[in-house]
């Protein structure tokens, strides 16, 4: 196993063993942790007790963050017609049809988010297997297939982030950067928190929210009180 950089080892010692920080405390020791020379992501990460593997116990969806992520998007639009200058007006960084299909399958995916009016799903379905594994086929559920595509647009622009499950139940989430001031990334923190509150499946049993950590981009994981 690959020994951990002096960096992460002096960030590590800044954590106290065995012990829950509250949401404050955490974001405020996540930043000391946050020594990269670029402003690293700060991620959540909660495991569920949920069991993926059945349909019922899957948690998945999007939200828009209260103060984004700090990070800008590059959003793809499937349209055509006058959706395409909707999509343009909107602020889309990439907006076609045919053409945007045969280019991904030549092999470009230089963008973050995909969205598709309903009318080309059946053009858009031909990408799966190019765009599903790399998380980036729209989904109605995540509000990628819309006619509104001014909002979506605006949403994923502003902070829009997906959240799901993996196998072993666990969601990970970015919440904003290290340069964020620590309201910030509270405020996202429990947004995110609350929002899986919400979405808890009815089949879900016993605890729900088993654990909460918090980390940057290079640094250790740091564990949260959480109810």
């Amino acid at each position: 196993m690959a020994k951990a950089g002096k960096k992460y080892q002096d960030a590590a010692k800044l954590i106290e063993a065995g012990k829950l920080y509250t949401v404050e405390e955490a974001v405020e020791l996540v930043k000391k942790t946050a020594t990269a020379k670029f402003d690293e992501t700060i991620e959540l990460h909660v495991r569920l007790g949920v069991d993926p593997k059945y349909a019922d116990q899957q948690v998945r969806g999007a939200m828009v963050l209260p103060h984004g992520t700090g990070k800008s998007k590059r959003v793809l639009v499937f349209a055509k017609g006058e959706k395409v200058d909707e999509a343009e007006a909107a602020g889309a960084d990439f907006v076609g049809s045919d053409e945007i299909v045969t280019k991904i399958q030549g092999g470009w995916t230089d963008f973050d988010v995909a969205v598709a009016t309903p009318d080309m799903m059946g053009t858009v379905g031909r990408l799966g297997k190019i765009l599903g594994p790399r998380g980036l086929m729209p989904n109605p559920k995540l509000g990628t297939v819309t006619m509104d595509l001014a909002k979506a647009i605006s949403e994923i622009k502003a902070g829009k982030v997906e959240y799901r499950t993996d196998k072993a139940g666990n969601v990970h989430c970015p919440i904003g950067k290290a340069s964020f001031d620590n309201n910030k990334l509270i405020e996202n923190l429990n947004a995110l928190v609350d929002t899986l509150i919400r979405v808890k499946p009815a089949a879900a049993k016993g605890q729900y929210i088993r654990s909460v950590t918090v980390s940057s981009t290079m640094g250790p994981g740091i564990p949260v009180v959480h109810a």
